[in-house]
């Protein structure tokens, strides 16, 4: 085993402990605040790297998957999010901000973790450009459905983002794989370090930028964000394998689901809503990275199944 791989085997490690030092030390971490960007774009090249356009072929070709995984995302995240809402009787204005969480698209955190967790990443990405497209329609409808209240969802500005962010980089990635296939795969291990390096490194400036928030919250509010990922990726996993799909995929659906674009819902928040809306995003886009990298750390020492699983014997 190389010293990459032994890194990354640590990534959950990492990830915790620098999120426990940019609560406690936030200002270690507030100046990166700007280059949140550029790390994302640096993952998402070397995602691209390890990535050939006869994956997103594949995809294509069977689009169920994606089918199945943007539908679960739109209906069981938001359902979630009013249930626990509901559950532990929290107030209005933070029923508001689990709903908003729960009506976004998929994260680009579902296409890291499920790089790291050895899942379909073509999927992942695939499923995320689906999921924000149709967002533009079904977030402002489903919050209006469930909430009474209507929104304009800043459609050029996500999609934009997801095109510099995602698209373009991974596409450059892809284009660069083709050219020099061979070499990339000798350095595959550094490129997931690397992208460890920088999610991890996100984690902590997203934690430091919130420490102040974070110590405002009641354990209430924290219970039901962890609660409302914690359904997401469950559901996602759980019914991915219950419909037959196989351990990758189903791997793949869970972060999709699981993830949200947590960062969109904190902006609608403070738009259209108050500030306290807004706290569930906020701890949202903490805690999920955390349990992302903790599931992506423990699924990459698990078996992975390629067979659906009446045909296998992994449990994923």
């Amino acid at each position: 085993m190389s010293i990459f791989e032994r890194i990354n085997r640590l990534f959950p490690v990492w990830a915790i402990l620098l999120a426990v030092i940019a609560a406690f030390v936030p200002e270690f971490f507030t100046g990166l605040a700007g280059y949140i960007k550029t790390l994302l774009v640096i993952i998402m090249f070397a995602m691209g790297l390890t990535l050939t356009k006869d994956d997103f072929v594949r995809v294509v070709k069977t689009p169920k998957p994606i089918a199945v995984g943007v539908l679960l995302q739109f209906l069981v995240m938001p359902l979630a999010a009013l249930l626990v809402s509901r559950v532990l009787g929290l107030s209005p204005e933070l029923t508001i901000g689990m709903v908003l969480v729960g009506a976004t698209a998929g994260g680009t955190s579902s296409n890291v973790m499920t790089w790291l967790a050895g899942g379909h990443v073509a999927l992942s990405v695939s499923m995320t450009m689906v999921s924000t497209l149709i967002s533009v329609v079904a977030t402002p409808l489903i919050t209006l459905l469930l909430l009474g209240q209507s929104i304009d969802v800043p459609v050029l500005g996500m999609l934009l983002s997801i095109a510099q962010l995602v698209v373009a980089p991974i596409v450059l990635g892809v284009v660069i794989h083709h050219l020099l296939g061979t070499h990339i795969q000798r350095v595959e291990p550094a490129l997931a370090t690397l992208a460890m390096a920088a999610i991890v490194l996100i984690i902590a400036i997203v934690v430091a930028l919130n420490a102040g928030r974070l110590s405002t919250l009641g354990p209430v509010v924290a219970l039901a964000v962890i609660a409302h990922n914690g359904i997401g990726l469950a559901a996602g996993y759980g019914l991915a394998r219950a419909l037959r799909f196989d351990t990758r995929t189903a791997r793949t659906i869970a972060f999709e689901v699981g993830l949200q674009n947590s960062g969109l819902a904190v902006t609608l928040a403070n738009q259209f809503f108050t500030a306290t809306s807004a706290l569930p995003g906020a701890l949202f886009s903490v805690w999920h990275n955390v349990s992302g990298s903790l599931l992506a750390g423990y699924w990459k020492r698990r078996h992975v199944s390629n067979a659906p699983p009446a045909a296998s014997t992994s449990r994923g």
